[in-house]
């Protein structure tokens, strides 16, 4: 495996990246899929499929996020039955597998996973870990959760983060290297803002995540704990949920709506927030993603029209604004989990 990984490392840094790619999963509980799009903007737009590619696992998560994701040259994709996560690897043009990295003994059902720098944070039922990337080996500390409703792991700078959908967020300490250092403590939420977290991701160290059922469906949560809840599109929840969220440029976030059917956008400093507009989709938006250079969009929605997965593409212009750039055909598969971009 080792071998395999420094192979990988040499032709990967050696390829010319042209092409964007999108990458998604099947999420099917009996063989998960690796689904590879690649954007064709100009023009006459398009989002083609290219290949799926089978991740070595099982699927069958639901209701989490950052199922997917990719860095520089790799990418992960959880298996959330086989109690692994799939190694990606972008040679030049294209994607492939390079193997699956099991979880810890007492670590079950993998739904999100993170990278940053030479870590992979990844957490499942009962537990989060890290793995040093990408090479996949244990390191740091295994840290217990309180119950098993995670939504997502996200990393900041020096601190990671949980969202539990049972009401809470989990302050995770790292070490110098990143990797999880033991240390957990759960965030105090205030009433207006404790609702089935989802969604998160990081601004440096402020984290913001969806408390999607609440009055106050966005948050901020500064390294010391502090809470600043912002109120979401109206009416709230059930008619507006604003549940996976994506940092864009500047102050501005992203989340999927899924009841409302749109990506909601937020602007914030670093002690609160507004909520802008909502841009309609034509179905439920499960998981979005902000390209590394901050120029593109993804989002996966299962389409109102019954044809299954689909994955939308916008451009995201100076001020933090969207235009829609393309969207996917159908595959054949029911629903997408997990999103990411690969440059």
């Amino acid at each position: 495996m080792l071998a395999t990984i420094l192979l990988a490392l040499g032709s990967a840094r050696a390829a010319d990246q042209n092409d964007i790619l999108v990458v998604t999963s099947t999420n099917n509980a009996a063989g998960n899929q690796v689904a590879v799009f690649k954007l064709n903007p100009g023009a006459a737009s398009s989002l083609t499929f290219v290949k799926a590619l089978p991740t070595g696992g099982n699927g069958g998560a639901g209701g989490n996020a950052g199922a997917v994701q990719f860095s520089g040259y790799f990418g992960a994709a959880v298996n959330f039955g086989s109690n692994n996560f799939t190694r990606l690897v972008r040679e030049g043009d294209a994607i492939r597998t390079a193997g699956t990295v099991g979880l810890s003994q007492d670590c079950t059902q993998p739904v999100s996973i993170a990278l940053k720098g030479s870590e992979a944070l990844v957490v499942g039922a009962n537990c989060a870990e890290s793995h040093s990337w990408p090479f996949g080996n244990l390191n740091g500390s295994v840290v217990a959760l309180p119950d098993n409703s995670a939504g997502q792991i996200v990393a900041g700078q020096s601190w990671a983060a949980v969202t539990l959908k049972s009401g809470s967020v989990v302050h995770l300490g790292l070490s110098g290297s990143g990797a999880l250092n033991g240390d957990s403590s759960t965030v105090t939420l205030p009433s207006d803002a404790d609702d089935t977290p989802l969604g998160a991701a990081f601004w440096g160290d402020l984290l913001g995540f969806n408390p999607a059922h609440s009055p106050d469906s966005f948050a901020l949560v500064n390294k010391q704990g502090t809470v600043f809840p912002v109120v979401g599109p109206q009416p709230s929840y059930p008619s507006n949920a604003p549940c996976w969220l994506a940092k864009g440029p500047g102050s501005a976030w992203y989340s999927g709506n899924s009841p409302g059917q749109a990506i909601s956008i937020f602007f914030s400093d670093g002690r609160g927030g507004v909520f802008y507009k909502s841009l309609p989709l034509p179905g439920v938006p499960t998981d979005i993603t902000v390209s590394h250079d901050n120029k593109w969009l993804a989002v996966i929605y299962t389409a109102s029209d019954g044809t299954g997965g689909r994955i939308a593409v916008f451009a995201i212009d100076s001020y933090g604004d969207l235009s829609p750039v393309a969207t996917s055909k159908p595959i054949g598969v029911p629903s997408f989990n997990g999103v990411a971009i690969s440059q």
